[in-house]
């Protein structure tokens, strides 16, 4: 799908291209979202170098991500967006030139559609391609932030569960509860460091001339990461510590059955051992003919059995 934000009389004006269509000249802002291979050769012949496809968009090496070439300059970032209750990134490609800005990407992000719906009601006046750039990566890290106050509000909740006595089923939750925010929380650093290079080669790249509005907006989403990654490294702690604290109880919980088994054998080890010792077969064994013979077998497996107990629960051992 292809759309085109164009400035009309200094308002925001959308539209939806086809591959019939031509780029018009007041575009600022030009999205491209799960492209066709008719669509991408649309788009090239709107550039000189080669379109970015999926392979390119999930290189990680610095010199692939950010680079500037004759159509100006390039950006590959990771955008979180939310799949249930699994956090996905996302790689988008922007291509930053003096009066627009191309944003190329295989799947929707719902931080775009953000984005989008503050252009349509005016919340943020377009007057650059810079203007539609700094929105998305002010509009991530604002959504970063809140994400990692919902891993800490979920860590809470569960670090009471999992300090709680509960049932094996309980546990199992807590687990897969704990790795998922772990998943999260790694995420949501990734997101956060890949930004700030991002935003770092942006502030550094002299061929981009950045007003003192945007610069300092750009430093501000540089703070506001700095100040956000400890948070990422203070959760990891965390997530560990949890992890450590529900395993312990399981092996606990553990232990305790074992022990149970452990005991339980002990105790009809006695009484094992009267039976197995009448139970051989030898011709001259008196017992055997003894009127109150089995009854007494008996009394005496019940009394060796009890008797252990009953050292056992004196000790403390049950």
């Amino acid at each position: 799908m292809i759309t085109a934000y164009r400035l009309l009389d200094n308002k925001l004006k959308i539209d939806h291209l086809t591959l019939q269509d031509e780029l018009p000249s007041d575009t600022v802002w030009l999205d491209l979202v799960e492209p066709t291979d008719q669509e991408r050769e649309w788009l090239h012949t709107y550039c000189v170098e080669e379109v970015p496809d999926r392979e390119d968009l999930n290189e990680i090496e610095a010199s692939s991500r950010f680079y500037q070439d004759k159509d100006g300059t390039h950006i590959h970032s990771f955008f979180p967006h939310r799949s249930g209750k699994e956090l996905r990134t996302i790689s988008v490609s922007f291509n930053l030139r003096p009066h627009m800005l191309i944003t190329l990407r295989d799947e929707d992000v719902g931080l775009f559609r953000l984005v989008r719906n503050y252009f349509k009601r005016n919340q943020i006046e377009i007057d650059s391609p810079m203007v539609v750039l700094n929105a998305l990566f002010t509009a991530k890290v604002d959504y970063l932030a809140d994400l990692l106050e919902e891993v800490y509000e979920t860590l809470e909740e569960t670090g009471h569960m999992a300090l709680s006595e509960g049932t094996s089923d309980e546990r199992d939750n807590i687990l897969k509860n704990i790795t998922l925010q772990e998943d999260i929380n790694g995420k949501i650093r990734l997101s956060l460091l890949d930004s700030q290079r991002s935003l770092r080669y942006l502030v550094r790249n002299r061929r981009i001339r950045l007003s003192d509005i945007h610069q300092q907006e750009i430093m501000d989403m540089l703070r506001d990461i700095d100040s956000l990654l400890p948070h990422t490294a203070f959760l990891f702690d965390k997530i560990n510590f949890l992890l450590d604290a529900v395993m312990g109880f399981i092996n606990l919980e553990q232990n305790k059955i074992i022990k149970i088994f452990s005991v339980a054998a002990t105790i009809f080890m006695p009484p094992t051992l009267i039976a197995s010792s009448y139970g051989m077969n030898f011709e001259l064994m008196p017992e055997l003919h003894w009127t109150y013979g089995y009854p007494v077998a008996i009394g005496i497996m019940i009394a060796s059995g009890l008797s252990t107990y009953l050292f056992f629960k004196r000790k403390g051992w049950l």
